[in-house]
């Protein structure tokens, strides 16, 4: 690292306090960010992360505490205030004009002008400098439309570094981004470093903090639990710290089936579109069927065609013994099936409704007397799954948008638990939350197999493949590559399987 003043302190948040109507979101947090250093801000789900941010860069405002920045109180009243003091933020979401250039983009709100007129070639100019600055090849004068989302994520920093930025924000930033364009990421943050900025990086994906960080701050239920040197620490120190518990991570050494467990779904020679070719697979009462498989492989189009979600062109589904013909997910529901999309937000809920209202949504008939809903008994078993399943949410009326990602997928775990499905299908039911939360879904679905009902889980996670499965499914482009039981199951047979091509 260079300069003579790494390791001051440029930014300090002390005693934040900040409460919502019925949660008490930041509860006297402490904060302090170095120049030339990179702070990873970890906590589960809900704990407060992006809020401290938010109070941060001006969009909330605290109810009590200190901000004090360059060695002075501040009080910033919008993002606009913040950037120009030189504080910046690269959300996960990004904020990007797409219709606009690369160059637009940076520029926006604070043109130069040339007369009356806008001056795209300045502009340009200005912003290749800046991509220069950062070793990034980017074109100014391309369409933001065109780029991949890790290269409008370079255009986002590049924006930031534009307004003589002191301290950079990350929130999740790898979330979206593939393995070359995550490392590219992360030369561009070790530059950043050492031109003695002040980074404060946001992230649920543990190795990247033991790779780009050099302090660790964790937050749990809104408030600061503690700060650890990145190099000091193990991974589970600093999970301990955030969950406050013991998180178990161990394969699974045998499967928990009974061996004379009837068979409650069959499915043979499944075909639908070039990713779903001649899958066949059964489906035990009380089992997680695991399906792993590379990027591509036809694991979600399967469960897809399988829940009537896509057209498939032949093959045949048995439940329990009978078959069933299922066109539609009305068809794959009433035959007592349930799916959690790994598209939760899109697919698996209706985020300006309320928990309540989510909750009975694939049962409506159950609360529906005549043309009226029974908004009490639909609260009564909302707030049942709210305590069950260990809900995070100020009360059942609370608007699903307002939740946390780990939050939001149990409450669509409720929707099909009201529906009463004996079978359901989790497809990347970790993607997007942390390790808490994680096991707490991890704990929620052994649960569920005991109480009796059978899960097919598609995971990208090789640990949680290994971690839940009683057997494993393999997928490799379209076709069933491998069937492995769980005591013979380790990464290299699955990843063996998984790189089979027919």
């Amino acid at each position: 690292m260079e300069g003579e003043n790494v390791g001051e302190v440029i930014l300090k948040m002390k005693e934040i306090d900040k409460s919502f109507p019925g949660v008490h979101a930041l509860k006297k947090v402490n904060l302090e960010v170095r120049k030339g250093e990179v702070l990873a801000l970890m906590g589960e789900n809900g704990a407060g992360k992006s809020t401290l941010m938010k109070v941060l860069t001006g969009i909330y405002s605290k109810d009590s505490g200190e901000v004090i920045y360059e060695g002075s109180s501040v009080e910033f009243s919008s993002p606009r205030e913040a950037q120009d003091a030189g504080i910046a933020i690269v959300h996960q979401e990004l904020n990007m004009m797409h219709q606009l250039t690369v160059a637009q983009n940076i520029f926006i709100g604070r043109e130069f002008m040339k007369g009356r007129f806008i001056d795209d070639k300045k502009m340009n100019e200005e912003a290749k400098k800046l991509f220069e600055r950062l070793n990034i090849d980017i074109n100014p004068a391309e369409t933001m439309n065109n780029l991949t989302v890790g290269r409008q994520q370079m255009c986002e920093i590049a924006k930031a570094i534009s307004r003589e930025v002191k301290v950079i924000i990350f929130d999740e930033p790898t979330a979206a981004l593939t393995e070359s364009e995550i490392e590219e990421l992360f030369k561009i943050i070790r530059e950043l470093r050492e031109k003695n900025l002040g980074i404060v990086y946001i992230s649920h994906r543990m190795d990247e903090i033991k790779m780009i960080t050099d302090r660790v701050t964790v937050m749990r239920d809104g408030e600061y639990v503690g700060t650890l040197i990145t190099k000091e620490c193990t991974k589970d120190d600093i999970i301990n710290m955030m969950v406050g518990r013991t998180i178990y991570e161990d394969p699974k050494e045998k499967s928990n089936v009974a061996e004379d467990a009837p068979v409650v779904l069959k499915v043979e020679h499944l075909n639908a579109g070039k990713l779903v070719r001649d899958v066949s697979f059964e489906l035990r009462k009380g089992e997680i069927l695991g399906f792993s498989g590379l990027m591509g492989a036809g694991r979600t189009e399967t469960a897809r065609a399988l829940f009537g979600a896509d057209k498939k062109e032949s093959g045949t589904i048995y439940v329990n013994g009978q078959q069933v013909e299922i066109h539609t997910p009305q068809d794959a529901v009433k035959a007592g099936i349930g799916y959690l999309s790994e598209d939760r937000k899109r697919f698996g809920l209706v985020l300006d409704k309320t928990v309540a209202e989510n909750t009975s949504m694939a049962a409506l008939d159950l609360f529906t007397n005549g043309l009226l809903i029974d908004r009490k008994q639909e609260e009564e078993i909302a707030q049942e799954y709210v305590s069950k399943l260990k809900t995070k949410t100020p009360n059942v009326t609370t608007q699903v948008v307002t939740l946390s990602g780990g939050n939001q997928q149990k409450v669509v775990i409720a929707k099909w638990l009201t529906r009463n499905c004996d079978i359901l299908i989790f497809d990347e039911p970790t993607r997007g939350i942390d390790v808490g939360a994680k096991s707490e879904i991890y704990h929620l679905m052994n649960e569920l197999v005991e109480q009796g009902k059978s899960i097919i889980m598609i995971s990208s996670e090789m640990t949680e493949i290994l971690r839940m499965s009683d057997r494993i499914i393999v997928m490799c482009e379209g076709r069933k590559t491998g069937e492995i039981a769980i005591d013979k199951a380790s990464q290299e047979v699955i990843m063996h399987a998984a790189t089979l091509r027919n």
